[in-house]
């Protein structure tokens, strides 16, 4: 809408309340606070493009009130209603704002090419999330923190590191990518190799059609998808397999998480970080090497009973860990 417009827009606002107070002095209210308890659909830019979340309340909000906010990022591949959905929604029952999105290239938000997995450009969403929620008014940014939920540890750990307006850090069944323990799950030294080759040549093929080719991103019969082992989360659709998540997966994202090394995130994090793992957890040696690079003296790490997947969705465990996650935050936001 044009800036030159304002006037007439202006007068015939003023004239549209005169006439609707004339019969109905409570007729004609604008509504300066749009939040409301529960789910609120949110659209804020990152890097430019569109990103669609939903900001979780407090079942108790009321216009005026400012709890603090969680932003919540979730295992690679997924969408806004698997886990950050689920996480958000018991951070508002404990009294917590909760932001969850759509990073670019999946769900509803923008980006090009679709299925593009990248831990580098997903914190970047969580740092124009931080930024989009200076302006609203129905959360306290000044009492600000963050959760990663399994590879959304990455996302949370490179924001932590570069914006200091983020105060406390938790995350839960954190899964630790790093270069040295790859081999372990993608076929030794030649398949990270294999997978670092044909990312290049996908990127190569996008750059030069447009087209970004693409596999399963869970197909525990294909060995060429994203996730090619048994996991009862993404193939059910009583848990993971919602209608909002295309199971698709860009092959251009093997080369950085095939280099990722999230171990050493860890020491550029000056805030408190509370993590909670299960002992069924994948890669736990990652996780205490993480730890263990932490400067905060009131970090602390919990080993609870649990397989990886279970923290995703299931009970006891969401709540358990998001209630452990609420006590680190009430102690440092």
């Amino acid at each position: 809408m044009c800036i030159r417009n304002l006037p007439f827009l202006l007068a015939l606002l003023s004239l549209f309340c005169f006439t609707a107070c004339e019969d109905d002095e409570d007729s004609f209210v604008i509504d300066e606070d749009p939040f409301v308890a529960g789910l609120n659909p949110v659209n804020f830019e990152s890097q430019g493009v569109n990103v669609v979340g939903g900001l979780f309340l407090p079942d108790d909000y009321e216009t005026g009130d400012q709890p603090p906010v969680i932003i919540v990022t979730g295992p690679w591949t997924q969408v806004k209603e698997q886990v950050g959905y689920r996480y958000a929604r018991v951070l508002a029952d404990q009294g917590y704002a909760a932001l969850a999105m759509d990073h670019r290239f999946w769900g509803e938000s923008g980006g090009e090419p679709r299925y593009l997995e990248s831990t580098q450009e997903k914190s970047l969403d969580v740092l124009a999330a931080v930024e989009f929620l200076q302006t609203v008014d129905a959360v306290d940014s000044d009492r600000l923190g963050v959760l990663g939920v399994c590879a959304g540890v990455g996302n949370v750990s490179l924001a932590a590191a570069a914006d200091d307006r983020i105060q406390a850090m938790a995350t839960v069944s954190p899964w630790i990518q790093s270069p040295q323990t790859s081999p372990l799950f993608y076929g030794g030294d030649e398949g990270v190799a294999q997978r670092i080759n044909l990312s290049r040549e996908a990127q190569q093929t996008y750059n030069m059609t447009g087209d970004m080719p693409t596999v399963p991103a869970y197909d525990p019969n294909d060995p060429a998808a994203a996730m090619f082992f048994e996991v009862d989360y993404y193939g059910n659709p009583s848990r993971g397999n919602v209608p909002t998540w295309d199971n698709n997966f860009a092959v251009a994202s093997w080369e950085e998480w095939m280099t990722l090394n999230t171990i050493n995130m860890a020491s550029s994090i000056s805030i408190p970080v509370r993590i909670v793992y299960g002992n069924e957890t994948y890669l736990p040696q990652n996780i205490e090497a993480y730890f263990s690079l932490l400067s905060n003296p009131e970090s602390d790490i919990t080993l609870i009973e649990g397989e990886h997947t279970q923290f995703y969705d299931q009970d006891p465990f969401v709540t358990e860990t998001t209630i452990m996650a609420v006590e680190h935050f009430n102690e440092h936001l």
